[in-house]
């Protein structure tokens, strides 16, 4: 069986690119490299292409059985400065691929959602049924995706599942791909290079929340587990049965502070931090209620927050033998301080 991922050479998608071809899946990626890197699609053959290249997508569709979507702009700030962008390839683009896959019969759809659609949620855990009212465009946009997937399923018949992930994080156990991004906006890579002296320091965005210790608490689920989640996600379509959203998290946050002592722990080193102010629109705390996940898919996070870490260090020390991360981070040093970090769910790239 062939399955096609969309934006298949980034973060997410390559981590579920080799768990497909060990369990004996046949993968295509289809990916245009803007954020993506074709060493990460090691091992699956890599078609080079955009999402609103109908005629591109046409020809490899025709080859596929099912399709798992990952390729969307994910930097929550950036939407909201502009908006244009992630509306044109998070809406527009989409659904010329969205489209491609009902014309050329396929009948399966993984897409890669996010806990952005929910807003700032009224309760915690957060739950499939809590209200969907993103504040953002990024969340949006992702939220339209979906209910396009609802309309093409009762009108077409594509069968879909949406999995909405929390804060990915982490880095493949073999240390051979994990999380690279140009700019870096998440927690715990930002911290990682803070504590390894790429960057000066690691900047928290308030220190006054409604928390025990004051910062942000968010719910970190290891990119293996997530990985995990999609084949099983497309094994229940396999199987015949009907479409969903499930959450991926593991039910339980962590603060900032806490994220900090789990890099000391594993790394031995302090990382050296400067609070500023709050940002509008950053909630205190989401962490999501996997609950439906577990008994629809089987699925659980197996792997911890020290384990996100450790594998996570791992892959910033071998960056920095080959010269990548450190350099990237240094080229993009105002942003990788922490500009959009917190209120990034790490979804997609």
């Amino acid at each position: 069986m062939l399955v096609l991922l969309v934006g298949g050479a980034g973060y997410i998608g390559s981590h579920v690119s080799r768990l497909l071809r060990r369990r004996g899946y046949e993968v295509l990626i289809y990916d245009n490299l803007s954020t993506g890197y074709a060493f990460l699609a090691g091992g699956s053959e890599l078609v080079v292409g955009e999402i609103a290249d109908g005629a591109a997508l046409d020809k490899v569709l025709k080859r596929v059985d099912a399709v798992m979507h990952f390729a969307a702009h994910a930097y929550v700030g950036e939407s909201v400065q502009n908006p244009r962008k992630y509306f044109h390839n998070n809406v527009e683009a989409a659904l010329v691929l969205l489209n491609a896959v009902v014309d050329a019969g396929a009948k399966y759809l993984v897409f890669s959602s996010s806990c952005a659609v929910y807003g700032v949620p009224a309760s915690i855990p957060i739950t499939e049924d809590t209200p969907r009212q993103p504040i953002n465009p990024y969340g949006a946009s992702k939220m339209f995706f979906e209910n396009a997937l609802e309309a093409y399923d009762r009108a077409y018949g594509l069968r879909y599942v949406s999995l909405r992930y929390f804060n990915a994080a982490g880095a493949d156990e073999s240390g051979t791909i994990g999380e690279i991004h140009v700019p870096e906006t998440h927690v715990i890579p930002l911290a990682l290079a803070a504590a390894a002296g790429f960057v000066p320091e690691f900047r928290i965005y308030g220190n006054n929340y409604p928390t025990p210790d004051g910062t942000c608490i968010r719910d970190y689920v290891h990119v293996s587990d997530l990985a995990e989640a999609h084949v099983l996600a497309l094994e229940h379509l396999l199987h015949g049965r009907s479409s969903l959203q499930l959450n991926l998290g593991t039910g339980h946050g962590y603060s900032i502070r806490q994220v900090l002592d789990a890099i000391k722990e594993v790394t031995d080193n302090d990382v050296p931090v400067r609070i500023s102010p709050r940002r509008p629109g950053d909630p205190a705390e989401l962490v999501a209620d996997p609950s439906r996940a577990k008994a629809v898919l089987g699925w659980k996070a197996r792997r911890s927050l020290h384990d996100i870490v450790a594998t996570a260090w791992n892959w910033t020390q071998q960056l920095a033998a080959e010269g990548i991360g450190s350099f990237a981070l240094a080229r993009n040093q105002d942003m990788s301080a922490g500009q959009y970090v917190h209120a990034e769910d790490g979804v997609d790239r």
